[in-house]
């Protein structure tokens, strides 16, 4: 009886390790609307790091507007040229966009039968497709569930090496106000995420 629960246990750790990749791709993606807010409003969490900053995000997100939301949005990511941060792989491992980082995405995602959507223009290797691709492979979108080792394996090639900093950054950017407690939960999760990887490493 207990390993059943066991396995029932795992299962929604997983399911809410993905939910977790998904909404912050979902924030990163494009700009929430009035009733995304109104979701991230209604979050709450413990009191442990995670639990903080997604309590933290929930404040701000019921104070904020979807006007003055997009206007941050379109700063920190798209700006007159450039807006204050790129969030891709490419960028923050080479120094320049579009390098060999994305190639090898690119490659890994073939393997897995993952595409880009058609009507997405982005390089694959920026932080909102990764955070979906991610929570993708965890529930099984493109086929089976990814196994643990599966999941670490692409978490350390294409995640690990880089979303820490980047959300760093985007917590202490000079135009985040919501997005600084996108960037603070962003950056506590991949800090779970990377000991749970070393963890099942041992």
């Amino acid at each position: 009886m207990t390993a059943m629960a066991d396995v029932v246990r795992v299962a929604e750790e997983d399911r809410l390790r993905a939910d977790l990749y998904n909404f912050l791709g979902l924030l990163l993606a494009a700009p929430p609307d009035q009733m995304l807010l109104e979701q991230t409003a209604g979050l709450s969490g413990d009191d442990g790091d995670l639990g903080t900053a997604i309590n933290a995000l929930a404040k701000v997100a019921n104070l904020s507007k979807p006007g003055t939301v997009e206007s941050e949005f379109n700063k920190l990511f798209i700006g007159l040229g450039r807006g204050e941060l790129l969030p891709y792989a490419s960028y923050y491992l080479t120094g320049f966009l579009n390098e060999k980082p994305l190639a090898a995405l690119r490659r890994d995602m073939a393997v897995r039968g993952m595409t880009r959507a058609q009507n997405v223009y982005e390089p694959e290797d920026n932080i909102a497709s990764l955070m979906e691709m991610m929570g993708a492979l965890i529930v099984g979108r493109f086929g089976e569930p990814a196994s643990l080792s599966d999941q670490k394996t692409f978490f350390n090639k294409h995640i690990g090496p880089w979303a820490g900093h980047f959300f760093s950054d985007l917590e202490s950017a000079k135009n985040s106000v919501l997005y600084a407690s996108v960037g603070a939960v962003g950056r506590v999760f991949m800090a779970i995420e990377a000991e749970g990887n070393r963890m099942n490493a041992e």
